[in-house]
């Protein structure tokens, strides 16, 4: 019986061919929007097979399936007489993830970790509850599936400083080997293998801005930088970022979901890691035990190692639990000590401040914001458009007092085209509603320009402490921004840098003007004085989610340091870290290129410390 045509409240109704084709559109898109985060892409989940058969004993257990963790798994399992177990506190990656601008909507959900810092009156004023957010990704992928994908190598002094400070071959020569490693394409169908994949940034219909920033930033004496090639140098430049077709790609995705069907490697996710166990002198890891979605608490031993990637905030959260930390704050909660070491005593993040541009001129005039149901369709069905551009841009690193090679502020570059109130609205997840109110309405007339200034290394430095024994319980962080006055000495000059490009030649011809957002405390002072601008950093500043060195790498000399150079837990024999937490310092740029590098480290330290001794499968550490 042929069915009825579908009635809608239409002036006219459709005979059937209407309907037809709607529906397969309507089904078209279904089926695109599945597919922006397939079940094929990600790796296959063990837990259920470990409940049921239960888990036998694992040669390397990866906690954290992250920027550095993925990789660590994905190459320890290229060896098939290794069985490697990865733990991810998280799932798959929602479908947001893969479409670069809708990243910053996944903070606030059950896929990220939403920390918040102790209180503080120096910055995040502007923020929701005045506290400085810490969202980490709780997926597979971890940050590296929410973050800007931003890909760059970090200063080459940054490197030849850890050197310095005893960290045997962690100089810049030693490390951009393993850069080169990451990104070179290896494997093939029938024998996958990981690598990082890069894009140069393309951003369709605003050459004209682009060409102000390179323009401006040439006229106070910034070189133009045609493309990015190793390290950071003083210039402007296009960042590669990590994404394809405008996809993202995560070392979750390019490094540990492409090599999952491996008989060896088994993930299991959300499972949240609770403990991990030593024997009684605490030289030795024996078992992780975890709680498997929130229900079933299982235990799993290890034979030869334990890799900790759970990032710079949960690593250090996981050692303190497990009795790895400092005595005082360990005793104070009941802990058995394990090993008493400055676990959380040195977190370090690089801090930013935004500012925005009014640009006026009508040559950008054609340049009105695409709708979101025309956005979400190119991207959906063509792969293109605006959603899949990243929102990052043109990115400048600049020396304020002009002296070195050393950049000592970042500046990232964000177009935002006229009509386009919805970005701030979203920004409203985490930002003032006075604040996101305020440059949305100048957003119906104008399109924006923001700059968002970067302390490149701050020198304040932070702690991260626990809140309770309870798993659960987020820990305490202390950011401790701007606690250093060189940090605000060094804003200011980046502020006055920012007001010198508004004088540009080449900023003026865009008829870009920087907008005085109304901060009822901030107008007491006289605008654009160092009070002023002191006090706007209170409300515009906030933390730069690159969280770093709270397990510091060091030799057994420095008081502060937790891990070797070979980044094995001082005192234990079996346990490493491999993630941002382990850097003695927070490196010049963004963060997810460093802790890639890391993670190949940390996979050649563990080949190298480990190899075979006879012809039976058993394997003996050197």
């Amino acid at each position: 019986m042929a069915s009825s045509p579908i009635q809608l409240p239409c002036a006219a109704q459709s005979v059937g061919t209407v309907n037809s084709l709607v529906s397969t559109l309507i089904q078209t898109i279904l089926t695109a929007q599945c597919a922006l985060s397939a079940k094929d892409e990600w790796p296959k989940d063990y837990a259920d097979t470990a409940l049921s058969e239960a888990l036998g004993v694992y040669d390397f257990i990866v906690i954290g399936a992250g920027s550095a963790g993925s990789v660590v798994a994905s190459r320890l399992s290229e060896n098939p007489d290794w069985k490697v177990l990865v733990l991810e506190a998280g799932d798959d990656p929602p479908q947001e993830s893969e479409i670069p601008i809708l990243g910053i909507t996944i903070q606030q959900t059950p896929q990220t970790f939403n920390y918040y810092s102790e209180p503080t009156t120096r910055i995040c004023q502007g923020l929701k509850h005045r506290l400085c957010y810490n969202p980490r990704g709780k997926v597979i992928g971890g940050s590296g599936a929410i973050n800007g994908m931003v890909y760059v190598q970090g200063h080459q002094k940054d490197f030849d400083d850890w050197l310095a400070a005893g960290n045997t071959a962690w100089g810049w020569k030693d490390v951009k080997r393993y850069y080169e490693k990451a990104v070179r394409p290896v494997g093939n169908d029938t024998h996958p293998k990981g690598y990082v994949v890069l894009n140069e940034r393309s951003l369709d219909g605003q050459a004209l801005v682009d060409s102000a920033i390179f323009n401006a930033t040439a006229e106070l004496g910034v070189p133009s930088l045609t493309k990015y090639k190793h390290g950071i140098e003083i210039g402007t430049v296009y960042l590669p970022v990590t994404a394809r077709a405008g996809r993202r790609m995560s070392t979750g995705k390019v490094y540990l979901a492409k090599v999952s069907r491996r008989p060896n490697l088994h993930v299991i996710k959300n499972a949240h890691v609770r403990k991990i166990h030593f024997e009684h002198s605490g030289k030795r890891a024996t078992k992780v035990t975890f709680v498997l979605r929130g229900l079933y608490e299982l235990s799993v031993e290890v034979r030869k190692e334990v890799v900790l990637s759970a990032g710079a905030i949960d690593s250090a959260k996981l050692l303190l639990l497990s009795g790895v930390g400092p005595r005082k704050e360990l005793e104070a909660l009941h802990i058995p000590v394990v090993h008493d070491l400055a676990v959380g005593s040195t977190l370090c993040d690089h801090v930013h401040a935004m500012f925005f541009f009014k640009v006026t001129t009508k040559a950008l005039d054609t340049l009105s914001y695409t709708k979101e149901t025309d956005a979400i369709y190119d991207s959906l069905i063509h792969k293109g458009g605006i959603f899949t551009q990243v929102p990052s841009g043109v990115t400048s690193f600049i020396d304020t007092k002009g002296k070195s090679d050393l950049p000592d502020i970042q500046i990232h570059y964000t177009f935002h085209r006229r009509g386009s109130s919805k970005a701030f609205e979203r920004d409203s997840i985490r930002r003032n509603a006075k604040i996101t109110a305020f440059l949305s309405e100048n957003l119906k007339d104008a399109h924006l320009l923001s700059f968002m200034l970067i302390l490149a290394q701050p020198g304040s430095v932070g702690k991260i402490r626990l809140r309770s024994t309870k798993y659960l319980d987020p820990p305490r962080i202390h950011s401790n921004f701007l606690d250093d006055s060189e940090d605000i000495a060094t804003f200011l000059r980046g502020i006055r840098f920012i007001e010198r490009l508004e004088r540009s030649k080449a900023l003026r011809a865009i008829n870009a003007t920087l907008l005085h957002i109304p901060l009822a405390e901030c107008d007491g002072y006289k605008y654009r004085s160092d009070s002023y601008w002191r006090c706007y950093i209170k409300y515009l500043g906030e933390g730069g989610y690159h969280h770093t060195c709270t397990v510091k790498m060091g030799p057994a000399k420095d008081r502060e340091a937790c891990v070797n150079p070979r980044l094995l837990l001082h005192g234990v024999e079996n346990l490493r870290v491999a993630d941002a937490s382990i850097m003695p310092n927070v490196p010049r740029g963004n963060t997810q290129a460093p802790v890639i590098m890391i993670g190949e480290r940390a996979a050649d330290f563990i080949k190298e410390d480990w190899q075979k001794c006879d012809g039976d499968g058993d394997w003996e550490k050197i």
